[in-house]
C-alpha cells in the first residue's frame, strides 16, 4: 500500500508538471525577456545603484551572487545569536554558535534543513525576517543561476548572461511571491491558522505554550479553533511516540514527564 501511495504521489507530481510546464514556461519567458521593468523594481534598483538595463559577465554575475549569499549567512547567523534581546523571541535563549551556522547555511543554500524543533527554539522574528525571507531570496538566486545558465548556452558569442539583480527581483516579485499568495489563498479556504499568538498557559501541565489547549471556549472561538484544539489534543496523546526534542530540552524533567507538548517549552520560572 505504501509502495502504491508513492507511486501516486510521483503520478500526481508529473502530471501537474505537464499541465503547468507550458503556461508557466511561457510565462517565466517573459518574466526574464522583457525590458520593462516595474514601479516597484525601478524604485529597488535605484535604491541599491543598479541599472536594469546594464548586462553583467559571467565574472560579476558570480560576484553578485556571492554577495548575496554571504550577507545572507551573516545575517540570519546574527539573527539567532542575538535572539535573546530580540523582539517577539518568546522567551527562547540565543541559538547555539553550530546550530546557527548550521541553519543560515542551509537555508541560504536552500536545502531548508533543520536539526531542531522551530516551536520550542525559535521566536517569531527569526522565522519571519530570517528563515521566511531566505525561502524566498534563496530560491530566487537559484532560479538567476538557472537563467543565467540557460543564457550562457544560448549566448555563444556573447560575454554577458544578464543582470543578477534583475534577475533576482523578477524571480521574487513577479514569480514567487504571486505563487505564495495564491498558496496562501488555497490554505486559508482550507482552515490553515497563521496568528502571531504569544504563549498561553495550556490547562494540561499549566507551561507556557505556543498551542492553544482546550481554549477553544472564549469569544474569538470559530470553526478553524475548533480544528485547532483537535489538533492539539492529538498532538497531547501521541507526542511520546511522534516528537523528537531538541538536545537542550531532552534533559528538562517537566520535558520527560509530561505527555503535553508545552512541556517542552519553558515554564513561568524560566
Amino acid at each position: 500500500m505504501e509502495v502504491l501511495f508513492g507511486i501516486l504521489q510521483i503520478l500526481t507530481v508529473a502530471v501537474i508538471l505537464v499541465l503547468l510546464y507550458r503556461p508557466l514556461g511561457d510565462y517565466m519567458a517573459r518574466i526574464f525577456t522583457t525590458s520593462t521593468d516595474l514601479k516597484v523594481e525601478r524604485g529597488f534598483y535605484r535604491l541599491i545603484g543598479v541599472d536594469s538595463q546594464s548586462e553583467q559577465t559571467w565574472r560579476s554575475y558570480l560576484r553578485s551572487v556571492l554577495v548575496v549569499s554571504i550577507v545572507g549567512v551573516l545575517f540570519i547567523y546574527l539573527l539567532q545569536r542575538l535572539q535573546a534581546v530580540l523582539p517577539y523571541s518568546l522567551g527562547f535563549p540565543a541559538i547555539p554558535e553550530g546550530l546557527s551556522f548550521n541553519t543560515a547555511a542551509s537555508f541560504v543554500t536552500n536545502t531548508d534543513w533543520q536539526s531542531y524543533s522551530p516551536d520550542v527554539t525559535m521566536g517569531y522574528t527569526v522565522q519571519l525576517a530570517g528563515l521566511a525571507v531566505q525561502n524566498f531570496v534563496s530560491a530566487a538566486v537559484g532560479i538567476a543561476i538557472a537563467i543565467a545558465l540557460v543564457r550562457g548556452f544560448a549566448r555563444r558569442t556573447s560575454g554577458t548572461i544578464g543582470n543578477f539583480w534583475v534577475d533576482l527581483t523578477r524571480s521574487i516579485l513577479r514569480l514567487l511571491l504571486p505563487i505564495a499568495f495564491v498558496s496562501a489563498i488555497v490554505l486559508i479556504i482550507g482552515g490553515e491558522l497563521q496568528r502571531l499568538f504569544t504563549y498561553h498557559r495550556c490547562r494540561r501541565c499549566g507551561a507556557i505554550s505556543a498551542w492553544r489547549s482546550n481554549c477553544v471556549s472564549n469569544s474569538d472561538q470559530d470553526a478553524g479553533y475548533e480544528r485547532w484544539g483537535v489538533l492539539q489534543r492529538e498532538l497531547c496523546a501521541s507526542v511520546r511516540e511522534s516528537h523528537t526534542l531538541d538536545q537542550r530540552f531532552r534533559d528538562r524533567s517537566d520535558a520527560r514527564d509530561s505527555l503535553c507538548p508545552a512541556a517542552y517549552l519553558r515554564s513561568d520560572g524560566g
